[in-house]
């Protein structure tokens, strides 16, 4: 028998499926307009976005229009305001209901679930071909709210209300945004938890920091860091590598308040660090100062965002509360 190099195998059992076509348009012929510097992409990752909601997709331009949101609400990007794509007559029309679907979630689940199983795929080839490193896969589903940039090359007759088309999209930068308001997490805390019959537990305060490493180029160092004891500072939990995205669905929901996305990916946990190479970034992190009045919670003296050896350089920081059930 020939011999077959791993990218062209196939999954035993099932043959390759064939992604299911984007509504409106596909996002992978815009690679560059939504990468993010510590987040990967392989030859077969799927990016697609579409608009859940109308019971006629073809009334686009007639029933959906963009709604600029003010700086408070949002950070503007490039000092251009975000636009967020709305039903033109929500909450202004009781007869606009009959052009909504009632079961959103089922257009969602015909849309994604192809493309979900071929990313499955080639993701348990990715871990099978794994030598060096542990790969952890992950599905993971966030609520907020997709964010379009104009840019100079798209007029404001464009932008107008009967005029959005799927070429005016094409066009435009877009982000996801996953902030939501205190309010919706205490609905969540709430109302939710307890019609589950679960109860949250105290808040855990965690501290993301992200390093570029001088000797492997290609790869971005992910630290996961909590308080110490003392409070005053932060320390090492937990080291990654590289996150590889194989999908991302993003969907503007129509009549709702938030936005949904839905990506699959994998992160490679390093398994092999040397207790320098730990130190070093032991030695980073625990010079980060806890400052409240910045947004990522902490910050480094200036001139001090690199290791003492050199080899690592804080590239990006961020916080988040996490609350278990």
């Amino acid at each position: 028998m020939s011999y077959i190099p791993p990218h062209k195998r196939q999954t035993k059992g099932s043959p390759l499926l064939n992604p299911t076509p984007a509504p409106l348009f596909n996002m992978r012929s815009d690679f560059n307009k939504f990468r993010t510097w510590n987040i990967g992409y392989t030859d077969h990752t799927i990016l697609k976005w579409f608009s859940v909601g109308l019971d006629d997709e073809l009334r686009l331009s007639s029933l959906v229009s963009f709604q600029p949101l003010s700086p408070e609400s949002f950070e503007t990007k490039s000092g251009i305001q975000p636009l967020s794509l709305v039903s033109t007559h929500q909450g202004c029309n009781e007869g606009i209901k009959n052009e909504l679907i009632e079961t959103p979630w089922l257009l969602i689940a015909a849309n994604v679930k192809k493309d979900l199983l071929l990313s499955f795929q080639h993701m348990k080839r990715e871990m099978e071909e794994a030598v060096m490193a542990q790969v952890k896969p992950s599905v993971v589903a966030r609520f907020g709210k997709i964010l379009f940039y104009g840019s100079s090359s798209i007029g404001k007759d464009s932008l107008k209300l009967n005029s959005l088309t799927e070429t005016t999209l094409r066009k435009m930068k877009g982000s996801f945004h996953t902030d939501v308001p205190p309010s919706y997490m205490d609905y969540v805390e709430d109302r939710v938890a307890e019609n589950l019959g679960q109860e949250y537990v105290q808040g855990k305060e965690l501290y993301y920091v992200k390093l570029s490493d001088k000797l492997r180029t290609k790869s971005i160092v992910s630290c996961k860091c909590t308080v110490a004891k003392d409070h005053n500072k932060i320390q090492l939990y937990k080291i990654e590598l590289n996150r590889v995205r194989h999908m991302v669905a993003d969907m503007s929901i129509l009549g709702k308040s938030s936005d949904l996305r839905l990506f699959v990916n994998t992160k490679k946990i390093k398994m092999a660090l040397s207790d320098e190479e730990i130190n070093e970034i032991k030695d980073l992190i625990a010079s980060a100062i806890l400052d409240s009045e910045v947004p990522s919670g902490i910050r480094w003296p200036l001139d001090k965002r690199h290791s003492s050896g050199g080899r690592y350089v804080v590239n990006a920081i961020g916080h988040t509360t996490a609350k278990s059930l």
